[in-house]
């Protein structure tokens, strides 16, 4: 609920600087700024995203050594 009330703020905020970039009446500065600080928060949760896929490629591996060595069939 809460992801669908961000996207619908995020939706009507970009349409209306596109109203206002029609008009030329908002910076480029400001848009290549909001760029910016996107692409550096990507860049973040990729990062993270490869730090959350070792750690379950981890747990895989320790699951899979239980599996061998304790005999636990689930």
């Amino acid at each position: 609920m809460l992801k669908e009330f961000i996207k619908k703020i995020s939706d009507w905020t970009l349409q209306k600087e596109e109203e206002l970039a029609k008009e030329c009446a908002i910076p480029i500065e400001k848009i290549d700024a909001q760029i910016e600080t996107l692409e550096k928060k990507k860049a973040e949760i990729e990062e993270q995203l490869k730090e959350i896929d070792e750690i379950i490629e981890r747990l895989k591996k320790i699951k899979n050594t239980e599996l061998l060595r304790c005999g636990v069939n689930k």
